[in-house]
């Protein structure tokens, strides 16, 4: 507990002893005696308060402001920093890839229809020159090619939808419809006109203008071998 100081004063019992440090503590018997150093403890309390606040409110423009820059900054960087290929950076288009070859392949199991739209399986009609005349449009091409044809030759005109072209007045020709296109498929779009097809079904020339028959009347006999 403590001890009273030199005048017989000292902390009221129950206390504990306070530091030294502090002195002689005198306790007035009027609390408005300390009206005094209770306005001084209030005025600092609030410059205190003041100086908090104050740092509060700065903070939240100065964290706006960093952002702010920072993206600038990035914005910056991401348009002046060099990249390979500046400039040229395209995509660059693939390359076209070249078109397979038809000879030597074998002729797809189309059926065809003819003029009674009665279904004509193609391979059945082999060995064969097959003229496709919407894109050929040669009724010359069609009487040559049966002129020149050996016997056992079929030469096939083969038009697009259900609708028969009509053939020429010319013994030998069986003129068919493709309704579902998928000789014009296996061709591919523009790629030939007229192929030769030996007895096997093997496609043994493709002729994208046939011309004269003298630039394919080898091939064509050679279908009976």
């Amino acid at each position: 507990m403590g001890k009273p100081d030199a005048e017989g004063h000292g902390p009221p019992d129950g206390l504990p002893d306070l530091p030294p440090e502090w002195g002689r503590v005198v306790v007035p018997d009027d609390a408005s005696a300390l009206a005094s150093e209770a306005a001084a403890v209030r005025r600092e309390l609030r410059r205190a308060a003041g100086r908090h606040t104050g740092h509060r409110a700065l903070t939240l423009p100065l964290l706006v402001l960093l952002v702010a820059m920072l993206t600038t900054l990035a914005g910056l960087v991401a348009v002046t920093w060099p990249r390979v290929g500046r400039g040229t950076d395209r995509p660059t288009p693939a390359p076209s890839t070249p078109p397979v070859t038809l000879t030597g392949q074998p002729l797809p199991a189309l059926d065809l229809v003819d003029a009674g739209q009665a279904p004509v399986p193609l391979r059945g009609l082999l060995p064969a020159m097959i003229i496709l005349v919407d894109d050929c449009g040669c009724p010359d091409v069609v009487t040559e090619a049966v002129a020149a044809a050996p016997a056992g030759v079929t030469v096939v005109t083969v038009s697009e939808g259900r609708a028969v072209a009509t053939a020429p007045p010319t013994r030998g020709v069986r003129a068919l419809a493709d309704p579902a296109g998928g000789l014009r498929s296996f061709l591919g779009p523009g790629a030939a006109n007229a192929l030769l097809v030996d007895r096997t079904g093997v496609v043994t020339r493709v002729l994208p203008d046939p011309g004269s028959v003298d630039a394919y009347q080898d091939d064509l006999i050679a279908l009976t071998r």
